[in-house]
């Protein structure tokens, strides 16, 4: 499972309770709770109704509501409902992270703070033209490295190895970023899991080991889904040509294996 669909499932299970709307009309002492707006914004989304969850999410994020700020954020980002604002969105993801930077991680809303903190590591990347948020690489590796370490987040991890790997905004180191990879892929990320089998299977910065490094692609390939992804079908199919029968045959073995395991 992707990380948005597990945080995806992670929304939908906070409808446990019933909601709730809105109500213009009601005496400002009995608007909602947050929670409350929550619930019935998130209910509204659902049903395809997203103008109307947009102004019930945001008014449970102006009040901080951990997940509503970073279901805001994620519709201004992908101009799900509303139009696009990366500003905005940076936003509210900036709020959700500085509010909740030392969230347990061990609790259900870790994710959604480590993914706010992904978020932020991708914009300053890259930065957001024509506003006051600029590239700024080192802060974009704080970000992914916060999420990667305190919050053990696969995604930042992953992008934290590229920047090892490619060496921005930090020293290039293999190394490291063969650690960072290994740890997202057992996690189930499929493009650190590509990244991993092909580095494995090619022996690029390792000893070659092509059975495993076959096994992660084939994992990867298998969750491979969007035009995006094309790179590691090609991938995969590069290296299953030039496996050997061995390799193939044992990288079926540990491929079942993983499949097996407890995760």
């Amino acid at each position: 499972m992707r990380t948005s669909d597990a945080l995806g499932l992670m929304l939908a299970m906070a409808l446990a309770a019933p909601a709730l709307a809105l109500d213009p009309e009601r005496a400002p002492q009995t608007q909602p709770t947050p929670l409350q707006a929550f619930r019935s914004g998130t209910q509204l989304y659902i049903a395809g109704e997203k103008d109307k969850a947009f102004n019930e999410l945001r008014y449970a994020a102006e009040q901080g509501h951990l997940l509503a700020l970073w279901k805001i954020g994620r519709m201004y980002a992908a101009g799900d409902g509303i139009k696009r604002d990366d500003l905005k969105a940076f936003e509210y993801f900036s709020r959700l992270a500085s509010e909740n930077s030392e969230e347990s991680p061990f609790t259900p809303e870790a994710r959604f703070v480590a993914s706010a903190f992904v978020a932020l590591g991708s914009y300053y990347l890259a930065g957001i033209p024509n506003t006051p948020v600029k590239r700024d690489i080192a802060r974009a590796r704080d970000m992914y490295n916060y999420a990667a370490s305190y919050f053990g987040d696969a995604d930042a991890q992953y992008r934290l190895a590229q920047l090892y790997l490619e060496g921005v905004g930090v020293n290039k180191d293999p190394r490291q970023a063969l650690r960072w990879l290994s740890s997202a892929a057992h996690k189930g990320q499929y493009q650190a899991q590509a990244l991993l089998g092909q580095m494995l299977f090619r022996g690029e910065d390792t000893p070659r080991q092509g059975a495993q490094g076959l096994m992660w692609l084939t994992l990867a390939r298998d969750a491979a889904a969007g035009p995006e992804d094309a790179w590691i079908v090609r991938a995969y199919d590069e290296a299953f040509a030039q496996a050997s029968a061995d390799e193939r045959a044992l990288g079926l073995i540990y491929l079942q294996r993983w499949m097996n395991s407890p995760r």
